[in-house]
Formats: structure tokens, sequence, C-alpha cells
């Protein structure tokens, strides 16, 4: 505009100028007449051309308020125009309102929430580094139901990932919820080089986790301070920090979880249900077998973009950077939890939890001070430690043992007992529940549980009972009559004065 007010202020503006204009605008020439017409009349070339709907903080907050339906944001702007007297402006200009000033992941975020903000915004990538520059490590629970000993579970996955070359380095797979016991198994895993682990392996000089607990607990801090690893804990809800985890746990999620039997995220019915309710589940060996397989697809024939083509562990044997690793022997022993005390040999064994380890290596040793390490949850065996050297003596089993057939018969008992408790509660809870007839107006709610008098009687009598004997002493609240048909016991005949004197007689004589 400046330059074609400049070619008017000269008196050599001509048509040709305005169409060549309006051309590379991509405009009408009736628009850019309309420009030069309004420049002519005001200094301000910058002018807007019309005033047009802003959208206020009020509006945002409404916005928000009908979780970013504009329609019923708009039905409010009518109702106070129409109460004030004045005209509401139009749906359409409303919406384009919106669209201009509100950002499009606001709007997301208006309509979802900060998840759906979050994929509107744009993240930057870290440059490429050598080989354990940086590991992240992860759990993941994989969207499968695997059978693990009759029962359908989800089992969890931990894997240290490396930074520079997309390579997983140590994978960890647990039946339930994971632990500290789970990452040391994975950290184990991804240190080591000898097979069946490796080649990406060693000792990383940082690792990025999120604040779960069990990645913050002492144990696993101490473990990694014990090989010089610095641990980097992420702030809380930025996933995108540790984006190279994240990007395994999305390819595992679409390009395998998602092609085995019993995946959970699989197409549903019409009615919400499984298309193959009873279709049959892997088992955990199975399933581990599996991603173990995928694990090493990745590593070795997986060609990666961002890696110039290159598979991970091409991009791993390709990097000169030196590997620092740990014996195999040493690295047992140090990715074990430390009890932290001092213990003495008695002739029982050790004692840890109230519990005796005896082994065969401490005949003639009673008295030596010990410590002990162990894996979380493990407690079937420890490993012992001279307190003064810190000499590894040996490992020590648990004393007494309950065998395999004992711990399933165990088993089954605390299932039996669960189940019952289970079902307990569950009438309960049926006896509890209330029905309420449907209404057409506001009135209020009538229940609609058909129960007769004798029922109610019946109940409040047999909790009136139940209530009494769970506070009462025994002996002082009298026994309810007996049921019909039982045989009551006769009670013993009173004598007569006669008798009595016959017994007096014989006891004088006496």
């Amino acid at each position: 505009m400046r330059r074609l007010m400049a070619l008017d202020g000269e008196g050599r503006l001509t048509t040709d100028d305005v169409e060549l204009t309006a051309e590379g605008l991509a405009v009408s020439q009736r628009t850019v007449w309309r420009w030069i017409e309004r420049a002519r009349s005001s200094d301000d070339l910058n002018e807007v051309a019309r005033d047009h709907f802003v959208v206020t903080d009020l509006v945002r907050e409404r916005l928000a308020f009908w979780r970013g339906n504009i329609s019923a944001v708009h039905r409010e702007l009518v109702e106070e125009a129409k109460s004030a007297g004045t005209v509401a402006v139009s749906r359409q200009t409303l919406q384009r309102a919106v669209e201009r000033d509100v950002l499009r992941g606001d709007r997301a975020g208006l309509r979802h929430g900060e998840h759906a903000r979050r994929a509107h915004d744009v993240f930057l990538q870290r440059p490429r580094t050598h080989r354990n520059e940086a590991w992240e490590s992860d759990h993941v629970e994989a969207p499968v139901e695997v059978d693990v000993e009759g029962q359908l579970v989800k089992p969890w996955v931990t894997w240290f990932v490396d930074v520079g070359t997309n390579a997983v380095c140590g994978t960890a797979i647990t039946p339930g919820a994971p632990s500290r016991e789970s990452i040391l198994a994975a950290l184990r895993a991804a240190i080591t080089l000898e097979a069946p682990y490796g080649p990406p392996g060693g000792l990383p000089e940082r690792v990025r986790i999120d604040r779960g607990k069990d990645f913050l607990s002492n144990t696993v801090r101490s473990v990694l301070a014990g090989f010089a690893v610095r641990v980097v804990p992420l702030p809380a809800y930025t996933p995108h920090l540790k984006g190279t985890v994240e990007t395994v746990n999305g390819a595992a999620a679409q390009m395998f979880f998602a092609g085995l039997p019993r995946y959970m995220g699989a197409q549903k019915l019409a009615n919400g249900r499984p298309i193959d309710p009873a279709a049959p589940a892997l088992t955990f060996e199975a399933f581990v077998t599996e991603l173990l397989g995928w694990v090493r697809w990745w590593n070795t024939e997986h060609r990666m973009p961002v890696l110039d083509g290159m598979t991970p562990l091409q991009a791993w044997l390709d990097d000169p950077t030196p590997l620092n690793t740990v014996p195999t022997g040493d690295l047992r022993l140090l990715t074990m939890e430390d009890d932290g005390r001092t213990r003495k040999i008695t002739t029982k064994g050790v004692s840890w939890r109230a519990r005796q380890y005896v082994a065969a290596w401490m005949t003639g040793q009673v008295g030596r001070q010990v410590r002990l390490r162990h894996m979380p949850h493990h407690e079937h065996e420890v490993e012992v430690f001279d307190a003064s050297t810190g000499k590894h003596l040996g490992a020590a089993t648990l004393a007494d043992m309950a065998s395999s057939e004992q711990i399933g018969e165990l088993r089954r008992s605390r299932e039996a007992r669960r189940r019952q408790l289970q079902a307990d509660l569950r009438k309960a809870e049926k006896a509890r529940r209330i029905r309420y007839a449907a209404v057409t107006t506001a009135a209020p709610p009538q229940p609609i549980n058909t129960v007769t008098g004798a029922q109610a009687t019946a109940e409040l009598s047999d909790a009136d009972d139940q209530q009494l004997q769970a506070v009462a002493r025994p002996l002082l609240v009298p026994l309810r009559p007996p049921a019909p048909g039982w045989v009551l016991p006769r009670p013993p005949r009173e004598k007569t004065s006669r008798a009595w004197f016959e017994d007096n007689g014989k006891e004088q004589d006496r």
C-alpha cells in the first residue's frame, strides 16, 4: 500500500498497477481499490478495515465452562443481548473470532484438557550424541492379557534405551506391577556384554528417568552411584524430555503389542465387547520370548531415518567411543540392595527379617560379622559379605523353605478365601442397593424395592442379634428359643420330703 500510495501521490497510479498488486496478493481488484480509497481518506495505512468481534477473557471463561462448545456460548450471548436490549453477534462471527483469537492448541485444551493441548506444541530434538552418553529408562504396561498360572494379567516392561543410537540395551518383564527389582534386573542386562545380552551395553554417563518412586528409591540411586553414573530425574509430566524411550514405547504398542492375541486396544463390537472374548492368551513364557524377539529385531533389522538409514546396532558398532563395563561376577553383586546392618553368623545361620538363612560354607564361621545384599522381593536367597573387608563369602538360602506343593496349596487356599470374601461383599452391596422409580417432573425419589414385612422383621432381628453378640459378654445375653424339632434335655426331678429324710438319715448314720 505504501508503494501504491506513492504512485498515487505522483499521479502515476494506473489500473495495471492495481491489477498486478491484486494478482500478487491473491485478492480481487475491487479489494485493492477499496484499500486505496481508505488510504486516501486516512494517513494510517494499517487501519483495520472494520471493527470485528474480539474474544475477551469472559468469552474464554465461558468457552472453558462449556468445554469448547461454541454454540452453547453463543446461546448465552444471545440471552445477555436480549435482556440488555441489544443485538448479539451471529454464531458464524463468534466461530470466526474463536478460530482467529484462540490458538488451535488452546481450543483443544479447552475441550479435552492439557494432554490434548500438548499435541499441538512444538518440541525441540536433542542433537545426536555418542553411545552411552545418556540412557533413558521407563516402565510401560503391555496392553495385552497373558496367562500367568491360570490368571489373565497385563505384564509390565522395563527397559533402558541408549539416546545416541536408539538401541534397547536392557529389558526386564514382570507379570505384575514393576518395582526396584525390575529396574535392577533391566540395568544388569543393559550393562553386561556377555551372551545372551549385548552388544549394546556398558556403563552410561547418565540416566534420565521420570519421578516414579521406584526409580527414585535409595536402592536404585545407590547402585548407580556405585558405578559413578549420574541420575537425572526429570520434572513431573514431561514425557517429551525422555523422547527416546517414549519413541520405543510407542513403537512397541503399534508394531508389536497390536499383533498379539487378547490385545486390549483391539476392535470392539457395537455393544463395546471384544470380538472374540474367549481368545486363547499367550503364556507368560511365550510373551517374554516374543517380546525379546521384537527387541532383537528393533536393534538389528529396523532401519531408522534418524540414524541415516542404519539400524541401532549398526550405529552402535560404528561409534568409536570406548566402552566402560563391569565384570559379570561383580555386576551381579553390585546390582543388589544393601541390607545396611551388621549381623553375626550363629549356630542357626544368619537371621534376616525373622528368618534363618544357611549355607554349607558357614561351617566353622560362627560369630563372624557379616553384611547382606539381596534382590528386592527375592527373599529365598541372600548374598553374604564380610563386614570388615567387604569380601564376598557366598550365598545363603532360606532354611525350612516350603516345597512347591505347599506353596501351591497355600496359594489356592488364599484364593478361595479371597473369592468367599468377594462373594460376601457382593451380596452385601446387592442388599444395600436401592432402586428408584423414574420421574417426569421434579419430585422426591420413590424407592421401588419390594420387601415384605416379615422379611424386614427377620432381617432386622438377625442384625440386632449379631450386634448384641458382638458387643456383649458371654452368659449375659439370653439365648434365642431353639428351633422346632430340637430334643431338649429333661430337667432334674425335685426330691420329695420322704426321699430327703431318707437321704439325710443315711448321711447321719455315716
